[in-house]
This record gives structure tokens, C-alpha cells and sequence, in this order.
């Protein structure tokens, strides 16, 4: 992330520049405005702090040139007391802060930072937007909670190197489309991606349908110079994984009909549906293919260790839903809240996108396995959601949240340890 600095005034400029040098934020000095606005691109990683009282193009007209190449740039104006109307008045236009001369630099320094995290997490969304419509499983790993971030974080720097990777991840969790990520984001991504569920493969055709026949090449053979995924690995027979570690170790298919093994070029990227070192130890998976596969584990967190990203993530689906079965976007009920920040939500997200669907649809709110809520769990888990509410609007300060419900604090523990509601989820960063 850098900032573009524009300001004539040549001693000023180099001083600011060391300012921000000295607290580690990368900056790129112009006297000149239009070289700076050269560098303005929809993907332009930064943000601008412009002085506004210049010759030729102010500060003011950089904001506009600014905002017209990219309206979610932050600009931050440096201006003398006499400005500080039009800085304001600028302020209301979009721009994200105005610096009163003289100023603090670490008052500077710090609006600077905020800019660049917010312009950071435009870029973030972003490119998350552009990824979530190729995936074919459309389930976003959206989320603000930080184990999503790091989530995303891991898939980011894994993509950029060839090694295999094991995903683990309970049901419904989005593994494939980790996978997919993964292989986007990578150098392979203009070739094949074939993902094989190994639990939908008979073993009779297994082996032809993996290694190949001298009549095709197999699926293992598609992905050549691509990505491999083998989803719920575990379900292989002790035959088929031998064989697949042949592959894996040597990057060769065995030969067909006599002929010779054939090299390819692999990245392989695993998921089981269980423990792959309980099924080792049962003597169901063997020990050296899950030595070879685990060279980098991945975990996706269930729903229930992200609690706070569940509305986020059924507003989403319920957007979809509406859009594909031709309805509105219905408002959310009590019963439906309570659900969502209650629910256990065991099928993942995979479940949460079901519901939205039923939502949508105006189907009874059910408890997913017996029918209709009993009144005194629609109470409980109404109860739970305006708890959740006031931690959330209290940015998970417990004291505050309290005040708010008119309940003591011990109260409102009793209540959070009741409902398994953890209020460090609600913190926002910073």
C-alpha cells in the first residue's frame, strides 16, 4: 500500500515524506499533480494526501480527477486554517479527511493508516466479488470474523506455491471452493481444474476412470499441468491408494497396455470427510499417502466458530434466493434472528443457504429436524438474538451491551454462557 504525496512546496514535501518513511508507510513524493494522477487505476493499491492551495491544479481539482478514475480512493487534503470551510464542504463530496496545517505528524500518520486499511479492504472485497461468481458451489467465504481473514490470507499465499495441500473441513463447509480459490489464484489457473469425488466412484471404475485405458487418458491425465482435487479421499480403496501414491510420489500414471508411465505435472489439493489420522490408525487410509498429501494442512472453521459472520452470510443468500426464484428480499422475523445466532448450524453454510431459501419462500421456521419450534425455543432464541444485537451495536463490550438490556453484567454472562455466545467475536478490529 503506498501514498501518492502532492505538494509544491518542495521542503514540505520532503518532510512529509519522511514522516511517513519514519513510520514504515511507503510514499511517492509529486510536485506535480498529474503524475500523480497517473498513477490512479481501479486496482491502484493506496491512497492520496494532496495539499489543496497549489498552482495550476489544486487540491480540489485532484480530488475530482481522483474520484472520476476511482470513487473508493481515499483522499486526504492538507490545508491552512483559511481552507478548512472548503476542506469540509470537500469532506461532504467524498473525501475521506482534512489535515488543518500546522498538524501533529502523528495525528498525519494515523488518519493515513485508517485510509489505508479502508482502501485495503475495498481492494479485499473486491476481489472477492470478482472470484465468488466462478465458483461453482457459490458459497462465498465471506466474513469479517478473523478466522475468515485468515482463511483468506492462507488461500492467497498458498496459491502463489507448488506444493499439495489437504483441506479439512466439516461438511458443508465450502472445501471445493477453497480448492478453487486456490487454483484461480495460481499460475495454473488457465488450465484444467478436475475435481473427483472419490466417494461417488465404484471401485471397479475407479481405475480406469483415474489412470486411464488405452482408449482415454483418465481424469488424473486431464489435469495435467493443472490442479488436481480428490474430494473425500478417505473413501478410497486400499488398491486405489496405492496406486494414487505411485502418482503423487513419482508424477507418473501408470503405464496402460504395456506401454510406459506417463509424466504430469500436478498440483493435488485433498479433502476428506473425516480424521484421515483416525482412519490411519484404523487401518483404513494408508500412513505413507497421508504423510504425502498433508504437505500443508488448510482448515475451514465451521459456522459455529464464526458466529458473528452468519448474518452477513444469510444476507447474501437471501439476495440470491429472491433473485432466483423471482421474490423480494423478505424482512427478517423474530423467530428467524433468533435462529440464525442460535442454530448449530451443523450442515455449514451449505445449511445456512438452504434456510435462505426457505425464508424466501415464506416456509415455517423449523428447527431443521422435527418441525415447528416449541414456544419456549422461540423465546430462547429470541432472547439470544437481542443479545447479540446490543453486543454488536456495542462493539462486544459486555458493560455497555448491559446497560443497554437494563440487565446486570453478571446477568448478561450467565445469559452469554446459556446460549454459547462468545462477545470477542463482536470486537471490531482496532
Amino acid at each position: 500500500m503506498t501514498v501518492l504525496l502532492i505538494d509544491d512546496d518542495d521542503a514540505l514535501r520532503a518532510a512529509i515524506a519522511d514522516t511517513f518513511a519514519i513510520a514504515g508507510i511507503a510514499v511517492e513524493p509529486h510536485a506535480d499533480p498529474r503524475s500523480a494522477l497517473r498513477r490512479i487505476t481501479p486496482d491502484f493499491a493506496g491512497v492520496v494526501v494532496t495539499d489543496i492551495r497549489m498552482p495550476g491544479m489544486d487540491g480540489h481539482a485532484v480530488f475530482d480527477a481522483v474520484h472520476a478514475a476511482d470513487a473508493e480512493v481515499p483522499v486526504l487534503l492538507m490545508t491552512g486554517h483559511g481552507d478548512i470551510p472548503m476542506a469540509v464542504a470537500a469532506m461532504e463530496r467524498g473525501a475521506f479527511d482534512f489535515i488543518a496545517k500546522p498538524f501533529a505528524t502523528d495525528h498525519l500518520v494515523a488518519s493515513v493508516r485508517r485510509a489505508l486499511e479502508t482502501r485495503r479492504l475495498v481492494l479485499e472485497n473486491r476481489r472477492l466479488r470478482a472470484e465468488l461468481p466462478a465458483a461453482e458451489e457459490d458459497f462465498p467465504l465471506i466474513g469479517t470474523t478473523a478466522a475468515m481473514a485468515a482463511l483468506r490470507a492462507a488461500i492467497r499465499q498458498l496459491a502463489q506455491v507448488e506444493v499439495d495441500v489437504l483441506i479439512e473441513g466439516e461438511t458443508g463447509t465450502g472445501k471445493e471452493l477453497v480448492a478453487r480459490m486456490l487454483h484461480r489464484q495460481s499460475r495454473r489457473r488457465a488450465r484444467e481444474f478436475v475435481a473427483i469425488d472419490c466417494a461417488a466412484l465404484p471401485d471397479h471404475l475407479a481405475d480406469e476412470a483415474l489412470f486411464g485405458s488405452r482408449l482415454a487418458q483418465g481424469r488424473i491425465g486431464d489435469a495435467d499441468r493443472g490442479t488436481l482435487f480428490l474430494d473425500e479421499i478417505d473413501s478410497m480403496s486400499a488398491a486405489v491408494q496405492g496406486k494414487l501414491l505411485r502418482v503423487i510420489e513419482e508424477r507418473e500414471l501408470p503405464p496402460v497396455g504395456g506401454g510406459s508411465p506417463r509424466s504430469v505435472d500436478l498440483r493435488i489439493v485433498a479433502a476428506a470427510k473425516g480424521d484421515l489420522a483416525q482412519a490411519c490408525a484404523q487401518g483404513r487410509f494408508r500412513e505413507d499417502l497421508l504423510y504425502r498429501l498433508e504437505t500443508v494442512r488448510v482448515r475451514i472453521p465451521p459456522l459455529r466458530e464464526r458466529r458473528a459472520d452468519v448474518p452477513l452470510l444469510f444476507r447474501y443468500f437471501l439476495q440470491e434466493a429472491a433473485e432466483r426464484f423471482g421474490r423480494p428480499v423478505p424482512d427478517l422475523t423474530a423467530p428467524v434472528e433468533a435462529r440464525l445466532m442460535t442454530d448449530p448450524w451443523r450442515g455449514n453454510v451449505r445449511a445456512l443457504r438452504n434456510f435462505a431459501v426457505q425464508t424466501v419462500l415464506a416456509l415455517p421456521v423449523t428447527d431443521g429436524e422435527d418441525g415447528t419450534l416449541p414456544l419456549a425455543e422461540q423465546v430462547a432464541r429470541f432472547e439470544a438474538a437481542v443479545i447479540v444485537e446490543a453486543l454488536t451495536k456495542a462493539a462486544g463490550d459486555v458493560t455497555s451491551a448491559a446497560q443497554a438490556l437494563s440487565v446486570s453484567r453478571r446477568s448478561l454472562y450467565d445469559r452469554l454462557q446459556r446460549y454459547g455466545l462468545d462477545a470477542s467475536e463482536h470486537r471490531r478490529p482496532g
